[in-house]
């Protein structure tokens, strides 16, 4: 079964899209470090993450002393972003992210990395939103102040969801 583990940033657009639980439908298993969790979910919805199915996973002595290598080597890496490349690096998992410097690190350690667009085209193909959820999910996600996603990529995708309407 595949693992994905979730940065903060994929799930906040998830959740401005009113796509969370689609992730869930998904032939896959969300999964966060604890330190991720406790630090940014717990408060803000986590209890209805773990309902939906999310998984929150620890790191053993070796995979803190490897997030903490992370940190080092990408300075701009917040402490739980560095813990879930940590979790996606040492059990072969994918990991989900919207942050450039992650992604780098991520590329770099050899670690299988997508963002939240990947993952909009993974609830078309298998069929966990219908194309009116993803266009609009997509539209809200794209109008937001902090939206960093390619406008590009943004226009193909809503144009594919209309044709389908």
């Amino acid at each position: 079964m595949t693992i994905l583990v979730s940065d903060t940033s994929v799930l906040i657009d998830l959740e401005r899209g009113e796509l969370i639980e689609c992730a869930f439908k998904l032939s896959a298993t969300f999964a966060v470090p604890d330190v991720l969790y406790e630090r940014e979910l717990r408060e803000y919805g986590g209890d209805e993450l773990l309902k939906l199915g999310l998984k929150v996973e620890s790191l053993d002595g070796e995979g803190v002393a490897m997030a903490m290598r992370h940190r080092q080597a990408q300075r701009q890496l917040t402490v739980p972003d560095s813990f879930a490349l940590a979790l996606a690096k040492i059990n072969g998992w994918t990991l989900l992210t919207g942050d450039g410097p992650l992604r780098e690190l991520a590329r770099a350690e050899s670690v299988d990395c997508h963002g939240v667009l990947w993952l909009l085209d993974e609830f078309e193909t298998q069929g966990a939103a219908t194309h009116l959820q993803l266009h609009t999910g997509l539209e809200k996600i794209s109008t937001h102040p902090r939206c960093r996603l390619p406008m590009r990529e943004i226009a193909s995708r809503l144009s594919r969801y209309v044709s389908h309407l």
